[in-house]
């Protein structure tokens, strides 16, 4: 028999492992709901500008740690053409399985170990990108950042500037070009 202390601290810890369970999962078929576009100032920062750099933390890890960034750039990949970047410039990627519209996310649990959602804050600075076509969704309690509907992430296995290690892996993620589209371009 359980002492009447230990039964309702054991149903309470039950009832929120269950609720914790509900929130996300690991099987990636979690949902996102779609939110207003964050406010976007068009800036073309430049590296000795303290404003450019990010207010948060850097690329994130492999612990699953949100990426966080308060900016994106376009720059120029070999044999991708035209990709975003963040601030720090690190590849944006996005996922064929998410959606657009509404912006809705399906990469949870150990995807999120690889792929880090790019979180932002309530402004970011864009350079090479209409501002129009960025935006947001929410994800457990955070922000993250979309580009044409398309939520963002950055690959774990990018750890400089101008790398794109995570272009085609799987056959479903890419790097993403200033209209929001994947990069299938070659060199």
């Amino acid at each position: 028999m359980i002492p009447r202390r230990i039964g309702p601290s054991l149903a309470l810890g039950l009832a929120s492992a269950f609720l914790l369970g509900a929130c996300g999962s690991s099987n990636g078929s979690a949902t996102g709901n779609a939110a207003p576009a964050a406010p976007v100032t068009s800036a073309t920062p430049a590296a000795s500008d303290p404003a450019a750099a990010t207010t948060a933390a850097g690329a994130g890890d492999a612990s699953g740690q949100p990426a966080t960034t308060a900016a994106v750039l376009t720059r120029s990949a070999q044999g991708l053409g035209s990709i975003v970047t963040d601030d720090k410039g690190l590849t944006l990627y996005r996922h064929d399985k998410d959606q657009p519209n509404p912006s809705k996310w399906t990469c949870s649990g150990t995807c999120t170990k690889t792929w880090l959602p790019v979180i932002v804050p309530e402004s970011v600075q864009a350079s090479g990108v209409e501002k129009s076509l960025l935006g947001t969704v929410h994800r457990n309690g955070r922000t993250q950042l979309t580009l044409a509907g398309w939520p963002l992430y950055r690959y774990v296995g990018d750890t400089a500037a101008g790398q794109t290690n995570g272009q085609g892996k799987d056959q479903e993620w890419y790097a993403v070009t200033p209209s929001g589209q994947k990069s299938t371009a070659t060199g």
